[in-house]
C-alpha cells in the first residue's frame, strides 16, 4: 500500500492512534452486538484502472442507449463541471488531492492536473470562465482556466470562513439561477446535536460575500441542482449509520421556502423515523418531508436534471441521481438512477438507469456524479475505477417513450 493510500484510509477511516482508546468517528452510534457492530469501512480504495479492465462493457442502460469509457487514468474521479470552450473538469477526493481537466486533443481525449496538492478539493463549478473548488475550509477560484491548462493560474481565495472539520467536511459547489453560489456544511458526525454552523446548505455572492443558510437540518449532501422549470433547489442527503441494515432510507428533498425549511437532521430521519438517540420528544411532523426515499444506505451523491434535447421525452425534467452504494449494509448496491416529477413538481417514482457496479454482491464500479453534456449526453464519474463513462441515446425516440409519467 502507498503512503498517500495509507494515509487516505487513515482519515477516511477515522482510525484512532494506537492507544488513545477514542472511538472513531465514523463508528459513533455503532451498536455494541449483532452483525452491525462487526461492519466497518469497506477497504476497496480508488485506483486507476486500466481502460481495457474497465467494467464499462458490463454497465446496463435502457434499450436505445450506448454505455462508453469516455476517459480512464482519472484516479478518484468525482464530481464534474463543464468550461464554456467544453473542457470537463473532474474533482478527487480521498487519494487524488487533485482536480484535473480532459480535453481533446488530436482525436485523443488527455487528462491535465490543473491543481495539485490540494485534500478533498471535492466540490467544482464553472462560471464566467473561472473554475471554482471547495475544499473543506476554502472556495478557490482559477480565472481564464481554459485558456490556461498547461500553466494554471494560482488559485485566488474566494472564501476561508468555513468550519474545519474531519466528517461530511467536503463540499458540493453549484451556480443557482439566482447567480449565487452554493456549498454545504456537513454534520461533523454520525449522530449529533450540531450547531448553528453545521448541518445547512448555504448560498453566497462568487465573491464570497452576504452568506446565508437555505436549508436547515442536512446531514451530509454531495450534489445539489436546480429545477429549469421553477429554479427551486433539489438535493440529496446521506442519512445516518448504525440503525438498521434496512433503515434509514436515503433522501432526495426539495426547498421550496429557502432559509425556512429544516429537513430533519438529527431528530427525524427519512421522514419517518425518529432518531433513537436523540429523537425524543420530537415528531417527524415538525420537519419537511423527502420528496423521494433513495434507498436504504443508498449514498446518494451527484445530481443533475436533465435539460439536454437528445434523450428520449421521458427524460426531460427528470432528475439523475448516482447512488454511491453502502459501506455499511450486507448488501451492496450503486447505479445511476432516475427520478421521474409530473407537472406539479412531485416525485412520481424513482427508477434504476445505470446498473452493473456490483457484481458477485462487491463493487466493481462506484457512481459518483451525473453531468448533463452541452450534446444531450450524460457523464458520469467512477471513483473506484478513475474513470468516466458516457451515456448517449442511439435508437429510436419510440423504444421507450410509452413510460413518460405526467
Amino acid at each position: 500500500m502507498s503512503a498517500v493510500l495509507a494515509a487516505a484510509v487513515v482519515f477516511a477511516a477515522g482510525t484512532a492512534v494506537a492507544g488513545d482508546r477514542q472511538e472513531d468517528f465514523w463508528s459513533v452510534g455503532r451498536p455494541k452486538s449483532d452483525q452491525g457492530y462487526r461492519l466497518a469501512p469497506i477497504s476497496a480504495f480508488p485506483v486507476p484502472t486500466p481502460a481495457d479492465q474497465l467494467p464499462t462493457a458490463r454497465l446496463k442502460a435502457p434499450d436505445g442507449f450506448k454505455v462508453e469509457t469516455f476517459a480512464s487514468d482519472v484516479l478518484d474521479a468525482r464530481m464534474l463541471a463543464e468550461g464554456d470552450k467544453g473542457t470537463i473538469f473532474v474533482s478527487s477526493l480521498f487519494v487524488a488531492n487533485k482536480v484535473y481537466a480532459l480535453v481533446d486533443r488530436s482525436g485523443r481525449r488527455e487528462v491535465k492536473v490543473v491543481l495539485d496538492d490540494t485534500p478533498l478539493a471535492n466540490g467544482v463549478a464553472f462560471r464566467d470562465g473561472a473554475l471554482y473548488v471547495a475544499t473543506p475550509k476554502q472556495i478557490l477560484r482559477l480565472d481564464g482556466i481554459e485558456d490556461r491548462l498547461d500553466d494554471p493560474p494560482k488559485p485566488t481565495v474566494v472564501y476561508d470562513g468555513f468550519p474545519p472539520s474531519s466528517q461530511h467536511g467536503w463540499k458540493f459547489l453549484r451556480f443557482g439561477p439566482d447567480g449565487k453560489l452554493y456549498a454545504p456544511v456537513g454534520a461533523p458526525c454520525n449522530i449529533c446535536i450540531p450547531d448553528k454552523v453545521h448541518a445547512r446548505i448555504y448560498r453566497m455572492n462568487p465573491d464570497g460575500s452576504d452568506v446565508e443558510p437555505v436549508a436547515l437540518g442536512v446531514r451530509n449532501t454531495v450534489g445539489f441542482d436546480f429545477d429549469p422549470r421553477s429554479g427551486d433547489l433539489w438535493f440529496t442527503d446521506n442519512q445516518r449509520d448504525w440503525t438498521a441494515d434496512d433503515m434509514p432510507l436515503d433522501e432526495l428533498n426539495h426547498v421550496t421556502r429557502p432559509g425556512r425549511q429544516n429537513f430533519g437532521f438529527p431528530y427525524c430521519h427519512s421522514g419517518m423515523m425518529v432518531d433513537p438517540a436523540l429523537g425524543g420528544g420530537r415528531s417527524c411532523s415538525e420537519f419537511t418531508p423527502p420528496a423521494a426515499l433513495l434507498g436504504p444506505h443508498a449514498a446518494p451523491l451527484g445530481m443533475r436534471f436533465y435539460d439536454g434535447a437528445a434523450f428520449p421525452g421521458q427524460y426531460r425534467g427528470a432528475i439523475f441521481i448516482a447512488r454511491h452504494g453502502p459501506w455499511n449494509r450486507a448488501a451492496k448496491y450503486a447505479d445511476v438512477a432516475v427520478a421521474y416529477l409530473n407537472d406539479k413538481r412531485e416525485v412520481v417514482t424513482v427508477e434504476p438507469f445505470l446498473t452493473g457496479f456490483v457484481e458477485d454482491g462487491d463493487y466493481v464500479g462506484r457512481p459518483v456524479d451525473v453531468h448533463v453534456m452541452k450534446d444531450g449526453s450524460l457523464l458520469v464519474s467512477d471513483d473506484h475505477n478513475g474513470a468516466i463513462y458516457r451515456v448517449s441515446y442511439v435508437g429510436p425516440p419510440s423504444a421507450t417513450e410509452t413510460h413518460a409519467p405526467r
